[in-house]
């Protein structure tokens, strides 16, 4: 893009401190984590911004109504149900440059400021920055700022003719897909005709984004001593088996999906038969209709691995008692399902990224999910998701999570570069698109 320095100092400084300030999510924060202080993170990411003219349109909790809906994951119910303040502690913030624009006029960019659990040392040696959000999504956060500066200061009419938004959310790690953070700012009107959603891609746009369900499978049988292990329904054996047969049977069931055979509990004790315990799976699909053609699968697999089971255990001293009731004491529901995919095409939008240098993801590598999903089917834009570095590679959610320097410059010279096209585009009439819909936000 370009090789002139965008991150200064001051914006070294203010991703230290955010890096340095706990904002891990009330569902994955542990003890370790202490509490999360996401307002204290988005007022310093605010006065940042507000340094070149960016001002607070919103910032506040989500409402409490949101959590309200049947595609909400259980694990959020749960922990809201727990205790009161829940999303008190979870607020967003928006940022505007410029007027009150309609959407077809606006650029929004999301970045979510809520990390995964886990400390990580806090450092920067002049070359790479570490520490827990260093590229999911700190550093990208701040040098998303360090691009709208730049772009503003190139381009006269953007702030003028054109506006910027920026989202700065909470809830978008430990399953909570958006929910209480990006979902609620996008239903108020907070998006504009181009969307870029700030996810590790390596500078490329990705216009897609999967969705996952998560099937939690439930024994709920009768326990039994060690002694007597046929008295009993045994689940570690029942669950065991049906993590086998399901992760055979669901292999490869959808194209662009990925099935994720996850945790499976009954019990630590040598000394007993624990007669319950559940079994959970994630799956991921990359078409909103696939959404339902995977839940029928699984729920199939599951009939057929029980009616293997029992024909395969029926006969046998210890588990005959398990075989034979199976069925009535498993159960399948489900934590997570119902959400849409994001499969974006606008050739008005990705004519631009390309004349901005931007190029496009592959498309035959996998997407992936994020909060993007949220801006599918909307009229009159287009979104996409665009950052720097990669989730495996910069060792996101993991040991060791980085972020270079240069990436970071990388992505702010694109921010940069794709504003300023956007804005030079938009305030020439012929090139303006025609879609003016939109409530003023």
């Amino acid at each position: 893009m370009t090789g002139r320095t965008l991150l200064g100092p001051a914006d070294h400084d203010l991703l230290l401190r955010l890096l340095r300030t706990p904002t891990a999510g009330p569902l994955e924060a542990g003890p370790e984590d202490g509490p999360a202080r996401l307002w204290d993170a988005q007022r310093a990411y605010a006065r940042a911004a507000g340094e070149f003219g960016m001002r607070v349109v919103h910032h506040a909790p989500p409402p409490a109504g949101c959590l309200d809906r049947p595609d909400v994951p259980a694990v959020v119910r749960r922990a809201a149900a727990a205790g009161p303040g829940f999303l008190d502690a979870q607020p967003s913030l928006v940022l505007r440059l410029g007027p009150a624009l309609p959407p077809a006029a606006t650029v929004m960019c999301n970045v979510h400021l809520d990390t995964v659990a886990g400390q990580e040392p806090v450092t920067f040696d002049g070359r790479r920055f570490t520490g827990r959000g260093a590229v999911d999504a700190k550093g990208p956060a701040v040098a998303l700022l360090a691009g709208v500066r730049a772009a503003a200061a190139a381009e006269p009419s953007l702030g003028r003719d054109t506006a910027v938004l920026v989202q700065a959310v909470a809830g978008e790690e430990g399953g909570a897909l958006g929910t209480y953070g990006t979902r609620p700012l996008i239903e108020a009107g907070y998006h504009g005709r181009l969307n870029l959603f700030c996810e590790p891609t390596g500078l490329r746009y990705l216009p897609r984004a999967t969705a996952a369900m998560t099937a939690r499978i439930t024994v709920d049988g009768q326990d039994a001593i060690d002694d007597r292990p046929d008295a009993g329904h045994n689940a570690t054996v029942l669950l065991g088996f049906l993590a086998q047969h399901l992760a055979a049977a669901l292999d490869g069931a959808l194209p662009d999906g990925r099935v994720c055979v996850a945790g499976l509990h009954t019990g630590d004790r040598h000394n007993r038969v624990h007669g319950s315990g559940f079994l959970l799976l994630n799956l991921s699909y990359a078409c909103t209709a696939d959404g339902a053609a995977l839940e029928h699968a699984v729920a199939e697999a599951l009939g057929t691995g029980l009616r293997a089971f029992t024909e395969r255990f029926g006969r046998t001293r210890e588990f005959a008692r398990t075989a034979a009731d199976a069925a009535r004491i498993t159960r399948l529901d489900w934590d997570k399902r119902g959400l849409p995919c994001l499969a974006g095409a606008d050739p008005w939008a990705e004519a631009l990224l390309a004349d901005a240098g931007v190029p496009r993801w592959p498309a035959d590598e996998p997407a992936f999910t994020c909060d993007a999903l949220w801006m599918a089917d909307r009229p009159g834009t287009f979104t996409t998701v665009l950052g720097p570095g990669s989730l495996d590679t910069n060792h996101a959610h993991a040991q060791g999570e980085f972020a270079d320097l240069a990436d970071l410059e990388g992505f702010a010279a694109t921010v940069c570069a794709v504003l300023t096209a956007f804005a030079r585009r938009t305030t020439r009439p012929t090139d303006r698109p025609a879609d003016r819909q939109g409530s003023l936000v």
